[in-house]
């Protein structure tokens, strides 16, 4: 039996290997979708003045999945034009200029796949749990914390 290319689907990864964008376009493409929307996320070389060399993430996975599960739950509750999205988020070191995370999302028209996918990955910043250490070039390091994170006292504001 093959599978209905146009039957929504949610694919949720976190995982060790390097993102690929062309993977999260090809999965998120289908015949009745005019639209693909995506977002990634790199790793920068600079953090308030300091050389950054590489990010390392973190993540428990079980709560981390489900947490984005209920993301993908939540956009086909506010966009039920949508039909496929793809949430990968990479674990452990990220070099610079390298995606750390990135998310598509496609739709039949490009207002829903816009407006999911900044959804998405706000929410993802804010509900998910990932943490991030940023490496710097003088062999410090600074884990941070996302001001957007709900469980943060800067996501409270």
């Amino acid at each position: 039996m093959t599978e209905d290319v146009d039957s929504p689907r949610d694919l949720i990864k976190l995982t060790h290997e390097k993102l690929s964008s062309d993977v999260v376009s090809t999965s998120v493409t289908c015949p009745s979708c005019g639209a693909i929307s995506m977002f990634i996320g790199t790793t920068r070389d600079t953090f308030e003045g300091q050389k950054v060399i590489q990010l390392e993430y973190e993540a428990y996975v079980p709560m981390a999945e489900l947490e984005m599960k209920k993301i993908c739950t939540s956009i086909r509750a506010e966009w039920p034009t949508v039909r496929h999205i793809c949430i990968q988020h990479r674990l452990g070191v990220v070099p610079v200029m390298e995606a750390s995370v990135i998310v598509g999302i496609s739709s039949p028209h490009r207002a829903d796949s816009l407006e999911a996918v900044r959804f998405c990955i706000d929410t993802l910043k804010a509900t998910v749990p990932i943490w991030k250490k940023e490496v710097y070039e003088t062999e410090e390091a600074s884990w941070k914390q996302n001001k957007e994170c709900l469980w943060s006292v800067a996501g409270k504001k």
